[in-house]
């Protein structure tokens, strides 16, 4: 009887395939574990964004408005509304506005954006009227001075007011505290919304009344 000798590799396959994964993984720089590994899950939001408006945001009467808060060190915009009567003046309501989007600017974040990493540092109290007689007509005098707040509310009130109906037509806005200094007019500019801590809102002394 002739007895035929068996391949070597049939005896070998058990091992030979799980030996070669392993030899190709560690080749792609890959470490092959035997033991399941937990990451933990995914972050289930982004910083400085918001999967979608707040609910009460959507549902709140009035002009739909952007104000811009603090995440992280940058401005970011985010939406509000603000409430303006109808039969409100022209220059009546440039000022409603502008205090709409203060009231918006000292208001808390949401639950919702603070999660998100959303914050601002300009306080409550802070109000705003018109021009006096002989600033430029399109003064907006805070109740505190622009030079006592600190860099960052000033850079969120100047940028807010830059994109509202409060601007002027090149997006500059003049501004003045409640003494009789002279007004400024302010800029918001890429640099300010990019580093708020570090870059104050340029402006120019007005002269003009």
């Amino acid at each position: 009887m002739t007895v035929r000798r068996l391949p070597a590799l049939r005896g070998t396959a058990g091992w030979a395939v799980p030996a070669v994964l392993a030899l190709l993984l560690t080749g792609c720089g890959i470490r092959a574990t035997e033991v399941p590994t937990d990451f933990g899950p995914a972050p289930s939001r982004v910083r400085c964004s918001l999967s979608e408006p707040d609910a009460a945001q959507r549902s709140a009467p009035g002009v739909p408005v952007r104000v811009f808060l603090l995440c992280g060190s940058s401005l970011v915009a985010v939406d509000r509304t603000v409430r303006v009567p109808e039969a409100a003046a022209d220059s009546g309501r440039r000022v409603l506005v502008a205090q709409g989007l203060l009231d918006e600017l000292t208001e808390q974040p949401s639950a919702a954006e603070k999660q998100a990493g959303y914050t601002t540092d300009v306080r409550d109290g802070i109000t705003v009227s018109g021009p006096r007689p002989g600033d430029p007509e399109d003064t907006l005098r805070l109740g505190t001075a622009p030079g006592d707040l600190t860099s960052y509310a000033l850079a969120q009130v100047v940028c807010t007011f830059s994109d509202s109906a409060a601007a002027e037509g090149d997006g500059s806005v003049v501004l003045a505290g409640p003494s009789d200094g002279p007004a400024r007019r302010y800029s918001c500019t890429d640099e300010v919304r990019a580093r708020p801590g570090s870059n104050e809102p340029p402006s120019t002394e007005v002269t003009d009344g």
